[in-house]
């Protein structure tokens, strides 16, 4: 399996920030540690090395004049010693990660003719090094300090300390902006499920103002609604009065084929309006409250049963707690179990729990819905030609509709496919946690 870049790279804003902020202090790290601390402390060991080279090609002058005496006493003042060695050092011995070290052999065997070898870890806190003056040998014993800066360290200690605590400055500064934002991302999701939370501006001045509008919007779909929801209870009652009336009419007049005919039409006409007002109303008044899904699945089951129609259970045996318009989830169930029914001869009712979704699904044997009218079936008023049309048996095109309103409502989706056991319909409802 390969992981495409996208999926190395930190999901979260938290993370992903941080990235923003550790990326370019690291490398700014890396920078100065090669392009400065190695380059000015290798600058300043070849500076004081040279120095060296110069008192000691002095030294070794006076010795080959003959003066050793002078040439000792010379060389003590200028704070090295001179001796002559049992056996000549060969070549460079250093730590591996000594870089001053390699310099000041280079230097010293650059500078001062007859270099034999040099030894910076035998004699802890000196440099010795061999030249060959004539038949004899000289070695010098210099003390480290004088050829290269002290304690390198503390810069690299001082960068990192520096840039640990900028770090955490900046995330503190960074996370001050960062809340607000999921505050406001928070505040939009639960309005997407129907839920009302409190929710004031704050942070930067470009999140005050996505806050700000976000309110704005918020409010104006409120008062749509509420505005929805008033005049579809005018219109219910001003449709629903005569509708009565003709019902009472109807009653009072004989019994024969003609005034059954006109009740069924009246009853139909009574459908039809309830069907049209709870698609317009889309049980937006109702208020969102925490409840077992399971059981709510087993009860509508149960209510299927008694209806004469079974229903094949799967998943409800355990409990699941989910904030959710119980009404609301009700009725897309059922809109979708009477599908099944209508269609079928087998229908299926599962809960499949999850991380951030909830799935109930349904399925049946019945003919199913091609994969290219799938989308069309959950228009609104949607009618399909063929064996399978879910709005079949005198209904207007708003069942899965309404189910996928619902849906929406919820944080959800409603996903439409072919059920691979019975090889009907499956109807997935996808409900956010």
């Amino acid at each position: 399996m390969t992981l495409r870049p996208r999926t190395l790279l930190p999901r979260g804003f938290y993370g992903r920030a941080l990235l923003i902020l550790i990326v370019p202090i690291v490398t700014i790290q890396l920078v100065v540690s090669i392009a400065f601390i190695q380059r000015h402390f290798e600058r300043v060991t070849l500076q004081m090395t040279g120095g060296i080279a110069v008192e000691l090609r002095l030294v070794f002058a006076e010795w080959q004049a003959g003066h050793e005496a002078e040439a000792r006493h010379l060389a003590q003042g200028l704070g090295f010693t001179l001796s002559e060695p049992d056996q000549a050092l060969s070549g460079v011995s250093r730590e591996f990660w000594d870089l001053s070290g390699r310099v000041v052999a280079d230097t010293l065997a650059a500078e001062l003719p007859g270099f034999l070898g040099a030894d910076l870890v035998g004699d802890d806190g000196r440099v010795l090094a061999d030249f060959r003056l004539g038949d004899r040998v000289l070695r010098a014993r210099i003390d480290r300090k004088r050829t290269s800066a002290t304690n390198p360290h503390q810069l690299l200690v001082l960068m990192i300390v520096t840039s640990a605590l900028m770090t955490v400055i900046s995330y503190l500064f960074l996370r001050n902006q960062i809340v607000p934002i999921k505050r406001l991302a928070q505040a939009a999701e639960a309005f997407g499920k129907g839920q009302h939370i409190p929710y004031r501006p704050r942070g930067a001045t470009e999140v005050r103002a996505a806050g700000a509008a976000f309110l704005d919007m918020r409010a104006r779909i409120e008062r749509a609604l509420e505005t929805r929801t008033l005049m579809l209870s005018g219109v219910s009652h001003d449709l629903r009065t005569p509708l009565t009336r003709l019902k009472l009419g109807l009653a009072m007049l004989p019994e024969d084929d003609d005034t059954r005919a006109l009740l069924e039409d009246v009853a139909e006409m009574e459908r039809l309006v309830n069907e049209f007002l709870a698609f317009a109303r889309g049980d937006a008044t109702e208020e969102g409250e925490k409840v077992d899904l399971a059981t709510l699945l087993r009860r509508v089951a149960e209510n299927a049963a008694r209806s004469g129609h079974s229903v094949e259970t799967h998943g409800l045996d355990t409990e699941l707690a989910i904030r959710v318009r119980p009404q609301a989830v009700t009725r897309a169930v059922e809109n979708l179990l009477g599908n099944a029914r209508r269609f079928g001869t087998r229908a299926r009712l599962s809960l499949i729990p999850g991380d951030r979704m909830v799935r109930i699904v349904v399925e049946d044997d019945g003919p199913g819905i091609p994969m290219e009218r799938r989308d069309e079936a959950v228009q609104p008023f949607a009618r399909l030609d063929g064996a399978r049309d879910p709005n079949k048996g005198g209904g207007v095109g708003l069942g899965l509709s309404i189910t996928a309103d619902i849906a929406r409502s919820h944080g959800g989706v409603l996903r439409l496919g072919e059920s691979e056991d019975l090889g009907g319909l499956r109807a997935e409802l996808a409900l956010a946690r």
